[in-house]
C-alpha cells in the first residue's frame, strides 16, 4: 500500500500572520511552501533531510539517480497506469487540458493522446532515449492537437487561449498551463534539472530566466516556475501518480512533490 504522507504545516500564528499580510498587501507573490514530512524522509530521502543549496541539489541527484529505466514503447502502457482517471478506469487524464480520454484512444491522430515531453526534448537534444527522453517524471498524456501547440516552447504567463486547453494559454516562445497544472509541470522541470546534470552521459539541464531557448539544455523561466509550484501545490492525483513510479515502474520519486519547499531550499 502507498506510504501515508504525514505533511506538518506552519504553526497557526504564522498562518494567521501569513494572513494578515495578505490582506495588508494583496499583490504578494505566492508564500513559499512549508515544511513538510514524509514517511521517507528516514530512509529515501535520509541523505537529503536538513541540507539546503547545492548541497540538497547534489544529494537529491544521488537519491533519484537509481532508478529502473524503461523503453519509450513501454511509456504507452505506464501511462495508461500513472495518469488513470479516479473516476473512470478506462480513461486517463490529459495534462494541460484536464480532459478524460480513453485509454484506448492513444497515438498521433486528431482526437488521440500522445506522449508529452514536460522537459521538451529538444531542449538538451535526447529526444526519445532510454532515460531523460523516456522518464515517467516528466511524460504525460496530452491531447495531439494541444501537445503540438505546446511544441518545445518554454513556460511563461501570458498569451492567447489554446483551443481545447482547459484555459492553457500561448504565444510566439511560451506556454501557460491551465492553473490546475501549473503547479505540476513546475515540479517535473525541476526534478528533470536535479535527475540529469550532465554526469550520465546526457545533458546537464538546467531552468533558467530565458525564453527561446532552442536546443540549449535549459527552460525557463525559474521565477515563474516556483510561482506556479507554490501557487499550486501538489494534488493527490500528482502524489498518487509519483506512488505508482515509484512502486512499479522506476522506483525513483519526484523529491519536490513529497517536499515542495525544497523548490525554494535550491532554486
Amino acid at each position: 500500500m502507498p506510504a501515508t504522507h504525514i505533511r506538518r504545516w506552519k504553526t497557526l500564528a504564522l498562518t494567521t500572520s501569513a494572513v494578515l499580510v495578505g490582506l495588508t498587501l494583496p499583490t504578494m507573490t505566492a508564500t513559499p511552501a512549508s515544511a513538510t514530512t514524509t514517511a521517507y524522509d528516514s530512509t529515501y530521502y535520509k541523505n537529503a533531510v536538513g541540507k539546503t543549496g547545492s548541497t540538497l541539489k547534489s544529494s537529491l541527484h544521488t537519491i533519484i539517480s537509481s532508478q529502473t529505466k524503461i523503453s519509450y514503447s513501454a511509456v504507452w502502457n505506464a501511462l495508461m497506469v500513472t495518469d488513470q482517471d479516479p473516476n473512470n478506469s478506462s480513461n486517463v487524464i490529459l495534462l494541460y487540458s484536464g480532459v478524460s480520454r480513453a485509454k484506448s484512444l492513444n497515438g498521433g491522430d486528431v482526437g488521440d493522446w500522445n506522449r508529452e515531453h514536460t522537459w521538451a526534448k529538444s531542449h538538451g537534444d535526447f529526444g526519445e532515449v532510454t532515460g531523460p527522453g523516456t522518464d515517467l517524471h516528466h511524460l504525460r498524456p496530452a491531447d495531439v492537437q494541444v501537445n503540438s501547440i505546446r511544441g518545445n516552447k518554454d513556460f511563461d504567463n501570458g498569451g492567447s487561449t489554446v483551443t481545447n486547453g482547459g484555459g492553457s494559454l500561448t504565444d510566439s516562445d511560451s506556454f501557460e498551463p491551465r492553473d490546475a497544472d501549473k503547479g505540476d509541470v513546475a515540479r517535473m522541470i525541476l526534478y528533470m534539472a536535479v535527475r540529469y546534470d550532465g554526469g550520465d552521459g546526457f545533458a546537464d539541464l538546467e531552468p533558467n530566466e530565458k525564453v527561446n531557448n532552442g536546443s540549449n539544455p535549459y527552460i525557463g523561466k525559474l521565477s515563474v516556475l516556483k510561482e506556479w509550484s507554490d501557487e499550486d501545490p501538489p494534488s493527490a492525483f500528482e502524489e498518487k501518480r509519483n506512488q505508482v513510479i515509484y512502486d512499479t515502474y522506476q522506483h525513483n520519486r519526484n523529491p519536490f512533490i513529497d517536499h515542495p519547499e525544497w523548490v525554494d531550499a535550491i532554486w
